[in-house]
């Protein structure tokens, strides 16, 4: 299957737009979007671009309802009263009930979640590690990639609220091994960089987050895989 993967929004909501031409032009049959739908340099009080970022995020569920959503540490961080860089402190309410329409719009709530799969493909925000998985799930699940991924999406702030959860964590920064490196390829946002890259079975793709001043750090370009034979090509 053939997916455009949305990485992180941060207060963008042409990239929905944009999104949503790639798919209606049939450049892929579904789409994985890495949320961090909120926050962004100096936007702190610009509530109406939360309001307008989230409502074309809905709309674009509602146009797409196969679309999976992965949450991003600047979306939860509302629901869960965590503060991060970017939070604002007047949008509270607003974040936590426009991702509570996001869900209403879903035909399964299971496709909002910090974890999806398709094929031995796994999306998530930041990237799961091998350590993590063996320290906080069961290990009689370890072997069993859905129940992994399933034990994974029913945790809370305690667990997930720490630079080594799959929310948080850097791999292109600190290398750790990632979670069945032989199995799956994990696809993952939260990382700027500078061009779509894969590194071992890792492909990151924040290439739409800038700099403060505004200037972008990647080449804006939309991730299209297959995931069943993992090839790949970014696409404006």
């Amino acid at each position: 299957m053939k997916v455009l993967v949305i990485p992180d929004i941060h207060l963008k909501p042409w990239m929905f737009n944009r999104a949503a031409e790639l798919l209606k032009d049939g450049i892929a049959g579904g789409a994985v979007c890495l949320m961090d739908i909120p926050d962004d340099w100096r936007q702190e009080f610009n509530l109406d671009l939360y309001v307008q970022t989230f409502d074309a995020a809905i709309q674009f569920a509602k146009d797409f309802p196969e679309t999976l959503w992965c949450y991003g540490n600047h979306d939860i961080c509302y629901p869960w009263n965590q503060r991060e860089t970017g939070y604002s402190k007047i949008a509270p309410w607003t974040v936590c009930e426009k991702l509570r329409k996001l869900q209403e719009a879903l035909p399964d709530e299971k496709q909002l979640a910090f974890l999806h799969r398709i094929d031995n493909v796994l999306f998530c925000h930041g990237g799961l590690t091998d350590e993590f998985v063996r320290q906080y799930v069961p290990a009689k699940y370890y072997n069993n990639i859905d129940a992994v991924i399933e034990t994974i999406n029913g945790f809370g702030a305690g667990e997930l609220w720490q630079d080594a959860s799959p929310l948080w964590y850097r791999p292109q920064h600190y290398g750790g091994k990632m979670y069945k490196p032989r199995k799956l390829l994990q696809v993952v946002g939260h990382t700027p960089v500078e061009g779509i890259t894969r590194k071992g079975n890792l492909i990151s793709c924040d290439v739409f987050s800038t700099y403060r001043d505004g200037k972008p750090i990647g080449t804006q370009e939309f991730l299209v895989l297959d995931t069943d034979n993992w090839d790949y090509k970014g696409i404006r």
